[in-house]
């Protein structure tokens, strides 16, 4: 599958731009950027690849069949609707829409296209979530009971990042809030049913800390997601026969390592390790294999639009 990329992006030149060229199946062949400087570094790794000067002429380019969308967060929807229609699929990064509306709008476009659009939500691809997942739902931990989740990072020295603006849709939880709230939906297979209590604390119309509660079919939830506190990531899982702990669930390979611990009251002790395993690669993949053969994609639109009825009941408890 040949790929293309809307926006000469950070994360997309250290990321997703080389997980493209590594992955099996997979052809970088086009960037959309009018900086030269900005597109060097993707030069660089992918022989090549056409640098076009606007996303249009992009979209416009036969040769591609897939677009990646980098962009800031307020352009995301815009623009998948817009590849979609010039016949490309789409994977875009998260949070594909702002509103559940949106992500109606684009289940809607997709299946109208014939085409796979999907959130580039990676840490479902990663194995130590489907592990995680088999583990929880085959009752590893007993009854689940609790499930605790916590992101946090520091930006407060850069208030241009677009994070920490309003006018592009930033704020912590649309950045990494989805993951810890999609964390827990896609380990338990349930969905929120209230979130009781969320503060928010803003700055420039975007909340930079975030303590949420929610209460799920069969379990309660919570949550800090901050842009404001060192660095710090984890997720457990707490069941009447166990307990499951996730030490670097969302950015493996670049915090730390992956683990997965499991403590059982039969005194069972599981520790998995995950060394080198790059979950965009996988998500690449896994994104081509279901365009190829139709097999079922690992996160589609409609999980995708769960985490953001989710963060809209966060945002409405937190009165935002």
């Amino acid at each position: 599958m040949k790929w293309g990329i809307l926006g000469a992006a950070k994360f997309a030149r250290e990321h997703m731009a080389p997980a493209i060229h590594a992955a099996k199946g997979a052809e970088l062949v086009a960037l959309a950027t009018s900086s030269a400087d900005k597109a060097a570094p993707f030069a660089a790794f992918a022989p090549g690849l056409r640098v076009l000067a606007s996303y249009d002429a992009l979209l416009a380019d036969p040769e591609v069949e897939a677009v990646y969308i980098p962009l800031p967060n307020h352009l995301h929807m815009e623009w998948s609707l817009k590849a979609l229609a010039a016949g490309k699929h789409v994977l875009c990064e998260k949070p594909m829409g702002l509103q559940v509306a949106d992500y109606d709008q684009l289940i809607a476009a997709r299946d109208s296209s014939g085409l796979l659009a999907a959130e580039a939500f990676m840490i479902v691809h990663h194995p130590q979530f489907i592990r995680a997942r088999e583990l929880v739902q085959s009752g590893a931990i007993g009854r689940v009971v609790h499930v605790e989740t916590m992101f946090s990072y520091n930006n407060a020295s850069d208030m241009d990042n677009i994070r920490n603006r309003a006018e592009t849709a930033g704020g912590g939880l649309r950045d990494i809030g989805v993951y810890t709230f999609g964390a827990a939906r896609f380990v338990t297979g349930e969905e929120p049913v209230a979130v009781p209590y969320a503060h928010l604390r803003m700055e420039q119309g975007v909340d930079v800390f975030a303590q949420v509660a929610a209460d799920f079919e069969s379990f309660s939830y919570g949550a800090v997601v901050t842009m404001r506190m060192f660095p710090q990531q984890g997720v457990t899982f707490h069941g009447d026969g166990g307990v499951l702990r996730l030490s670097c669930p969302f950015n493996a390979n670049v915090a730390d390592q992956a683990e997965l611990i499991l403590e059982s009251k039969a005194n069972q002790r599981i520790h998995e390790r995950f060394p080198g395993v790059n979950h965009y690669v996988h998500q690449v993949e896994n994104f081509g294999v279901t365009v190829q053969t139709g097999a079922a994609y690992p996160c589609p639109l409609e999980f995708s639009r769960g985490t953001q009825r989710m963060m809209d009941m966060a945002f409405a408890a937190g009165g935002v």
